[in-house]
């Protein structure tokens, strides 16, 4: 997986705009981001997800998922997109973005109706 293909993820949800963030790409839904690419010499994608499954995603040992002292503590994963499937990113994607999409977004996607960009 590439970040094009976590435009094409996130672009594809509501209110979802192409911006940056720390000087880096970024996605964010209502100026809110929830998906940045690090630096190259940084490596990884930053995810938005519950602390739970965080460690969660830590504890499975699988190299696609990381972190570093900077986001200790902190409710956000490291992805290795040149490891990550793309049926996993899609939700991770998605789960990023419900924690910063306001309510009325998350509805409308969730019951299929209008969806404002």
């Amino acid at each position: 997986m590439t970040w094009d293909d976590v435009l094409e993820i996130g672009c594809a949800l509501p209110g979802v705009e192409e911006s940056t963030s720390y000087r880096t790409p970024a996605l964010k839904v209502k100026g809110k981001g929830f998906a940045r690419l690090r630096t190259e010499a940084e490596g990884g994608l930053v995810l938005l997800c519950a602390m739970e499954e965080k460690e969660a995603l830590l504890a499975s040992g699988d190299p696609t998922f990381f972190t570093t002292p900077h986001y200790d503590g902190y409710p956000a994963i490291l992805v290795d997109l040149e490891r990550i499937g793309r049926e996993q990113l899609v939700e991770l994607v998605e789960e990023s973005w419900r924690i910063k999409a306001p309510v009325r977004l998350r509805r409308d996607h969730d019951s299929g109706g209008p969806e404002l960009s």
